[in-house]
This record gives C-alpha cells, sequence and structure tokens, in this order.
C-alpha cells in the first residue's frame, strides 16, 4: 500500500488534510507544528513520478516530487481558509521554483488537496484572495491534488525542533516561526 493511501485511512474523523510546499519541509513543518488545530505535520515528498524518492534523489531534481508537508488539521478548530493564510505568509509565492537560496523545483510554491471538493475550495479560496488583492498578483503557485506523496527520511521529522542552531534553522527556519508568532498569534499552541 502506498503511505498516501495509508495515511488517509489513519485520519480521524473530524480531520482533515492538506499538502502543502513552500520551500525546505524544516520550515512549514516547523511553524504548522505550532499551529492550534493542527493534528499531525509529516514531511515528505509529493506530486513527482518516482516511487518512494529519497532525499537525494528530489534535492538533484530528479523526481518531480516537491518537498512539502502533509498537514492533518480538525476544522473545528481552525479552518482551510486559516491555514491557508499562514502558508501564504510564511513563504514567498511569487519566485518560480525557489524560496530564498533554495533553487528547484522542489522548491516550488504548491498547495496539493487531498480531493476534488478541497480542490475547488482551495481554488476559490485563492481566486478571491487575489481578487481582493490579499495577495500579489504574480503568485506562482502550483494547485492540484496531492500524488505519490512519500514520507521523509525520519531524521528530518521535527528537524528544527531537534536542531535549532544548526545554522540553517537559526537563520532561516527560526525567522519564519517567529513571523507566524508575530502575525498569528492567535494560532499558536499554547
Amino acid at each position: 500500500m502506498n503511505p498516501t493511501d495509508t495515511a488517509k485511512a489513519a485520519s480521524t474523523p473530524g480531520s482533515a488534510t492538506l499538502t502543502l510546499g513552500g520551500g525546505c519541509f524544516w520550515c512549514t513543518e516547523a511553524v504548522f507544528k505550532r499551529t492550534k488545530g493542527v493534528l499531525r505535520v509529516v514531511p515528505g515528498y509529493s506530486n513527482g513520478q518516482t516511487i518512494n524518492p529519497s532525499y537525494e534523489q528530489v534535492c538533484r531534481g530528479d523526481t518531480g516530487h516537491n518537498e512539502v508537508v502533509r498537514v492533518t488539521f480538525d476544522p473545528s478548530q481552525i479552518g482551510l481558509s486559516d491555514l491557508l493564510s499562514i502558508f501564504f505568509v510564511i513563504h514567498d509565492p511569487t519566485t518560480l521554483n525557489r524560496q530564498g537560496n533554495d533553487v528547484g523545483t522542489q522548491y516550488r510554491s504548491g498547495i496539493y488537496a487531498s480531493d476534488p471538493q478541497q480542490l475547488a475550495v482551495v481554488e476559490a479560496w485563492l481566486k478571491a484572495a487575489l481578487a481582493a488583492g490579499e495577495l500579489p498578483a504574480q503568485v506562482v503557485t502550483e494547485v492540484a491534488l496531492e500524488a505519490n506523496f512519500w514520507p521523509a527520511e525520519a531524521y528530518h521529522h521535527d528537524y528544527f525542533t531537534k536542531n535549532p542552531n544548526q545554522g540553517y534553522c537559526a537563520f532561516v527556519v527560526a525567522p519564519k516561526v517567529e513571523k507566524f508568532k508575530q502575525v498569528f498569534a492567535r494560532f499558536l499552541n499554547d
């Protein structure tokens, strides 16, 4: 069984799942693990063609996968629109295949819905946010159904929590976490 199917089968009643690619998954995982209403965050690789790719393969750009986090959340505590608002604040959705110094298709901005109904909601939210001027007009975020998701290797899970003083964590991840705390304090886990 593909891990995509296993994870969906394991979701609890009253929860929903959305997969997000916003550059290095250490950054997005660190933010969403601190978000009230988020039940689980799994870093991984999505929407590529290789079966069970390794981090090295994804970094070489050989697989078509995006570094992502699969976010399982309780919609009674945090809405899909709130998750999307957080997502668009913590990464740059206007640079194609790039987040800061991280360059390549594996760092593309992407929203991957768990089913066609969720995809329609995401597309409508994005269209409305763009029309209202809440997002820059040059957003290049890929929006699609999640496909071919594979969890990242164990050492990537909780990376920021386990390695806060590592260079990338201190200078790239920590500022994103701080920005989240400042802008979305109401969604910060207690």
